[in-house]
């Protein structure tokens, strides 16, 4: 007997298994708990939407309609390969199938005709909606299949399942046909849940195979902006109240002193005390000096970015 994996358990054994995933919503306590147990599990059901749209399969598996209350899955896989997990815990996509079906695939074993429906899938398999019109005319892309099978080998490998833990649809509940179409192309080969399986047991057989993260993109150098010509003590320009914002925000001039065009003693007084803080300025004997240039201009700047 398997305990059903938490929510982000679950989000990491996919991605673990190098299936890509868009989160919708509040996926993690979205289910139908209240109408039934969920769990112990025991293996994973594979489906088709009947549907065509990304965002209109989605919608519907997540909410459900007025006959059938969402989510209708764990997981919608679009045709693009990305699964998008829509609930967690019970929901309502396996229904009633064979017992004898939820025996086999407990032990293991080659799968019997169903033939009653007297058993609660909804409380024992994980499910996966994939995106296809299930006409048998309709394709599925590789991309689509190979996320099918890894996202199912996610689950198996977390709970020592075997590749005989996942079914189809079409295998548990009499009448059913999901999933079923062509791969590739219309002319392409069937998709068959003996294809499926023998893929998820080929990545069950190598250790998972999760991409490797993108390094974080280096922050650009700030860049200070250009001195302003004619900046200079006992001058009055309105560079000369940018120099004092940028003192301000160095924390060498007090906010309580009104900001002006005017370069005067408040702002010789605040330059100098910026220079002698200043391990270069220091380095060079220079107690106090009020005048500031591009190269003191550059690096106050570059002192009160770093300071946010």
């Amino acid at each position: 007997m398997a305990s059903p994996m938490p929510a982000d358990d679950l989000l990491a054994a996919l991605r673990a298994e190098g299936v890509t995933v868009a989160e919708v919503g509040d996926w993690r306590t979205h289910n139908r708990n209240a109408k039934g147990p969920w769990g112990p599990v025991h293996g994973v059901m594979i489906h088709h939407t009947v549907t065509k749209g990304t965002a209109n399969s989605v919608a519907l598996c997540r909410d459900g309609h007025s006959t059938l209350p969402g989510p209708l899955c764990h997981g919608v896989i679009d045709k693009t390969g990305t699964v998008h997990l829509v609930g967690h815990g019970r929901t309502n996509h396996a229904g009633l199938g064979d017992d004898d079906v939820l025996r086999a695939v407990i032990a293991e074993q080659p799968l019997p005709a169903d033939d009653e429906a007297t058993t609660d899938g909804n409380r024992h398999f994980y499910g996966f909606e994939c995106i296809n019109l299930g006409d048998g005319q309709d394709p599925w892309p590789a991309e689509q299949v190979e996320a099918t099978a890894r996202a199912a080998a996610a689950l198996c490998r977390v709970h020592s399942w075997s590749a005989a833990s996942v079914i189809g649809h079409s295998e548990w509940q009499r009448g059913k046909v999901d999933p079923r179409g062509p791969i590739g192309t219309v002319a392409g080969p069937a998709l068959t849940m003996d294809r499926i399986r023998a893929r998820v047991a080929q990545l069950l057989a190598a250790k998972p195979t999760a991409p490797k993260p993108k390094p974080a993109p280096k922050p650009k150098p700030y860049a200070p902006p250009p001195f302003p010509a004619g900046l200079a003590p006992g001058k009055t320009k309105p560079s000369a109240k940018s120099l004092q914002r940028v003192l301000k925000g160095a924390g060498f001039m007090s906010a309580r002193i009104p900001e002006s065009d005017n370069y005067g003693p408040a702002t010789c007084d605040s330059v100098a005390r910026f220079h002698q803080a200043h391990p270069a300025y220091r380095a060079a004997g220079r107690h106090w000096d009020p005048n500031i240039g591009p190269r003191g201009w550059a690096a106050l700047h570059t002192l009160a970015h770093n300071r946010k």
